[in-house]
């Protein structure tokens, strides 16, 4: 099993994230959700974006350390709208 922090710290090593946090939806740590923010995602659409954080994880999902991922992924500027809300 691979920790929250691992997680986390996989995502920010690989994109440079600004922000990121991760939780346990299931309280198994095999379902996580993902909050991403990284100026890699500037100019993508939300499935490259998505396929960005997969990368990051494609060990930890190909061993089924993770078995479902939910992701919310935000370029800076549009994080800064969203967190006003």
């Amino acid at each position: 099993m691979v920790s929250l922090e691992q997680v986390k710290q996989l995502i920010d090593r690989e994109l440079d994230a600004t922000h990121v946090e991760v939780r346990d939806l299931t309280g198994g740590g095999d379902h996580l959700e993902a909050i991403v923010v990284s100026p890699q995602f500037e100019g993508l659409n939300l499935v490259k974006q998505h396929q960005l954080v997969y990368g990051a994880l494609k060990t930890e999902l190909a061993s089924e350390a993770i078995h479902a991922l939910a992701l919310k992924t935000y370029t800076p500027d549009r994080w800064q709208t969203a967190s006003r809300v």
